[in-house]
């Protein structure tokens, strides 16, 4: 099957992708690895009258240094954070997470902001700017605002994005030198989306420690304070935590989620130990 036949336009700045979207009238999307939205247009998944192809738009891959966070443009490339072509403040969190998506040919072209605003449960970015605690950048008729991160998803993928702006990049918190992180994802075979998502960040000098679990129906479910998972394992707050997050106990989406939620625990104590 082919894409239905649409209007495509490639903006040279925001202000030209944001007025293409808003003529359209909501039957516009903005398009920039085409990872996500290529297969979907194929399949007439998405039907789209416009397509604003946003990948030649320099501020989308520009990278900003600010005193506790850096902020990546939409437009960049999974492989540009996995290879590191990008500054990492995440203490390897991010290029780890980037070598796990899909394939390589797809890291190449896939785009952070791109998965972002795809909001797919499954994907790893989305899980793990919850975890980090990211801050969305948007830009619309209105100009540019900014989005927590619990405010982004609101649903599969759904976001608080409306037809007429698109995502610019977004502002990710530094972590600190002694900072530790685990993150761990089950999938059947490497290349495939997530069946179960699961990632610690404990973080002493900016008094975080913070978990989430993701893959699941909506938006990643965070756990602010996730202490007491990982000060001492216990089945039972586990199975809570859990249920907290929307998987039902007795599933088999319940066991794989308690699998790897525990393990990225057990990963977390021992990056403490290496640490110590």
């Amino acid at each position: 099957m082919k894409a239905p036949r649409f209007e495509y336009l490639k903006a040279a700045s925001c202000a030209e992708a944001v007025h293409h979207l808003a003529r359209s009238d909501g039957a516009g999307k903005p398009v920039a690895g085409w990872q996500s939205l290529g297969p979907m247009l194929n399949l007439r998944l998405a039907q789209p009258e416009l397509l604003v192809d946003i990948t030649g738009i320099v501020e989308l891959t520009s990278v900003t240094r600010e005193p506790a966070a850096i902020v990546l443009g939409a437009c960049i490339s999974h492989a540009a954070i996995e290879d590191t072509r990008v500054p990492d403040v995440t203490q390897g969190l991010l290029p780890f997470a980037a070598h796990g998506i899909a394939y390589r040919a797809v890291r190449n072209r896939g785009t952070v902001g791109g998965s972002l605003a795809h909001a797919d449960p499954a994907a790893d970015w989305i899980s793990l700017m919850a975890l980090l605690d990211a801050q969305y950048l948007v830009r619309g008729p209105a100009g540019p605002r900014t989005v927590a991160c619990a405010d982004w998803m609101q649903g599969a993928f759904t976001t608080t994005l409306a037809s007429d702006e698109i995502l610019t990049g977004v502002r990710i918190p530094a972590l600190s030198a002694s900072a530790r992180w685990s993150y761990h994802k089950f999938n059947r075979k490497p290349g495939e989306f997530a069946h179960a998502i699961a990632a610690f960040v404990v973080d002493p000098e900016r008094g975080v420690t913070r978990g989430v679990i993701g893959a699941t129906d909506g938006a990643p479910h965070v756990i602010d304070d996730a202490t007491a998972l990982l000060d001492a394992w216990h089945p039972d707050l586990a199975a809570q935590t859990l249920v907290a997050a929307g998987i039902a106990p007795g599933t088999y989406e319940h066991q794989i989620h308690a699998a790897v939620l525990q393990r990225a625990s057990r990963e977390l104590s021992h990056a403490r130990k290496r640490a110590a």
